[in-house]
């Protein structure tokens, strides 16, 4: 049974959003958004059993993780979750 996935709460300029790093995360695609979805609590416009605010500007999440490549030390993806739909 899981009983929590690590998670920062971020704000920056005039959004914030969920850090999660990829090694707590499902590694396919459609899992991940599936959760991801539920954590926010989308398709909800209200967002209530989740942690989003609601609105596009507070339903950000990012995951990041040490980058394999060479030249970067980070690699950051950007996922915008829809409130009111079930779209990552």
């Amino acid at each position: 049974m899981l009983e929590g996935i690590p998670c920062t709460w971020m704000r920056g300029g005039t959004s914030k959003g969920a850090y999660f790093l990829a090694q707590d995360l499902p590694d396919e695609e459609a899992q991940r958004d599936a959760l991801l979805l539920a954590i926010m609590g989308s398709p909800d416009p209200l967002q209530i059993d989740g942690i989003g605010g609601a609105d596009p500007l507070t339903s950000k999440v990012a995951v990041v993780s040490a980058s394999r490549r060479p030249d970067a030390d980070v690699d950051y993806l950007f996922l915008q979750v829809f409130v009111d739909k079930a779209v990552v």
